[in-house]
């Protein structure tokens, strides 16, 4: 079982719009509504592939009904703790026109110290029964940096695989915890090493560093040139193949899933870099966040080319 972290559950709210004019009354053409989080944005794909997924964090109020609601028909077992609050929404403007895509993120509710290490009682009976934990995004107003950190070291202590994609302060005392896997951006690897990281060779050896620390797998995105994933077997590159992407949102969260599923099922770094980065770019095909179809990720599976490059 994949178990999922969202410690900042959302409504995702994708609206799209043609020549928006600041100022003025815009009329939305399409919208749609899916759970979300960087959390769930791992769950649905995960799912999709075949995993047994649990999803865990907060929610509350009516949209956090509707977020719980509206995993059902991705078969995705909900174990959220509930607050009285409400949960939050996100709001992703694609403006066809303009070919530009602009969020609204809210902040969303207040997480008091007692209500967290009552979800870490939880949380703690929840991971054993998991093969590979994520944890993902932002956390709530009133958690600070430790919070990640101490998830971490309840899977750690289960014995358990857990992967950690977040930023800032989150990521940098959430790596003191170990976890099995980070996927730094390069802004965030910059931060954690002081390293430029102008060159490949660069992030190679900053990525190493944090490998060092005790992280198994550090993969780095690319961007249209793939990503990289140091490991103690080596120096890993994906080269995705081109493909005409309809909405990025979300695909580094596909990515994780993917990585998630190549950790429970026990794959080599090379097949669990390949299913990763197949996922990924299916996603980004699609225009709902968090959603790819399996046509899609076969048809890119085999053009995916894995280098050891060191």
């Amino acid at each position: 079982m994949i178990l999922t972290v969202t410690l900042n559950a959302a409504i995702d709210k994708r609206y799209v719009v043609s020549g928006a004019r600041e100022g003025e009354v815009n009329r939305v053409l399409t919208c749609t509504y899916t759970p979300g989080g960087k959390g769930l944005n791992v769950s649905k794909p995960a799912s999709i592939a075949g995993a047994n997924v649990v999803a865990t964090g907060f929610v509350g109020g009516h949209a956090g009904d509707y977020i719980v609601d509206s995993l059902k028909p991705f078969g995705i077992t909900s174990k959220f703790y509930r607050l009285d609050a409400e949960s939050r929404s996100c709001i992703n403007i694609w403006d066809e026109e303009k070919k530009i895509q602009t969020e609204y993120l809210e902040p969303g509710f207040t997480v008091s110290e007692n209500e967290f290490e009552e979800f870490l009682k939880y949380f703690t009976e929840l991971v054993k029964d998991a093969d590979v934990v994520t944890m993902s995004g932002s956390v709530p107003k009133g958690l600070d940096g430790t919070s990640y950190q101490k998830l971490v070291a309840v899977v750690k202590e289960a014995g358990k695989k857990v992967i950690l994609d977040t930023s800032g302060e989150l990521l940098r005392m959430g790596i003191e915890a170990k976890p099995t896997m980070v996927k730094p951006n390069i802004d965030e690897i910059r931060m954690l090493t002081g390293r430029a990281c102008d060159s490949r060779e660069e992030l190679i050896d900053a990525a190493k560093e944090i490998h060092a620390k005790g992280v198994e797998v550090v993969v780095i995105s690319l961007g249209a040139d793939g990503s990289l994933a140091v490991c103690e077997s080596g120096v890993y590159q994906a080269i995705v193949p081109k493909i005409d992407a309809v909405n990025t949102v979300g695909c580094g969260d596909s990515m994780i899933a993917g990585f998630a599923l190549g950790f429970e099922e026990g794959l080599s770094i090379e097949g669990t870099l390949r299913r990763a980065s197949a996922i990924s770019a299916a996603a980004a095909m699609r225009e709902e966040t968090g959603f790819f179809v399996k046509e899609d990720m076969e048809n890119l599976f085999g053009n995916i080319e894995i280098k050891k490059i060191q």
